[in-house]
């Protein structure tokens, strides 16, 4: 198994995802530069937090033009796995591989901190490590987080069951409290949260490394 991590001008947590991949699972691990277009070899991408291009016109707006996510795109359609972290997230639903838009938050102020999140459905590979349920905290930190999107494809999430991962006291007013969402097919996961951030014992917080050790199953 080998990680690839994008990395554009303005990511800012691509060696966390490193670092947490790498050095706390053992997980070979690769940066892929926005500009390259070779995935061979890569089993699962992982769309690192950040700024991407420095998040001009909104975030993600310009980063969905990469290179890499034309390669991306057909990765995705072969089975791949791609994972999405806060700006991550935000790419996934610009390049349309994920429905919806994040947006200002709420209250348009910039959130840094823990949130207590609810698994609502472990059917994707990369919640495959929790059930149902599950109660987790993870640290949060972004000033556009709302997660909005149609009734339509509100819908459309729900009975395709692609609702992840909620917030238990939405902090950003995400509609339906939505954390996190994944494709259909499962393979697909945008969350807004930081599961690298939560992966040393040593700092009191785990709960991110099981979503990341779904990669070892």
């Amino acid at each position: 198994m080998t990680i690839g991590i994008i990395v554009f001008p303005g990511s800012n947590c691509d060696r966390d995802v490193r670092w947490a991949t790498e050095g706390c699972l053992g997980i070979p691990t690769r940066f892929l530069w926005h500009e390259t277009t070779d995935l061979v070899g890569i089993d699962a991408v992982v769309i690192p937090g950040g700024f991407s291009y420095g998040d001009y016109l909104r975030c993600g707006a310009i980063a969905r033009f990469a290179p890499v996510l034309n390669s991306l795109i057909s990765f995705v359609d072969k089975g791949g796995k791609v994972l999405g972290i806060c700006n991550g997230f935000q790419i996934l639903t610009e390049l349309g591989l994920l429905p919806g838009a994040l947006t200002r938050n709420k209250d348009l102020n910039f959130i840094c901190d823990s949130a207590k999140l609810t698994i609502s459905s472990s059917r994707s590979f990369w919640l495959r490590n929790y059930i149902k349920d599950d109660s987790i905290s993870l640290p949060i930190a972004h000033g556009e987080g709302r997660y909005q999107c149609s009734a339509e494809t509100l819908n459309k999430l729900q009975d395709d069951d692609s609702i992840a991962i909620r917030y238990q006291d939405n902090p950003n007013g995400s509609i339906n409290d939505i954390a996190g969402i994944t494709n259909k097919r499962g393979n697909v996961l945008g969350m807004m949260p930081h599961p690298e951030r939560a992966c040393d014992s040593s700092l009191g917080a785990i709960d991110g490394k099981l979503i990341l050790s779904s990669l070892l199953s």
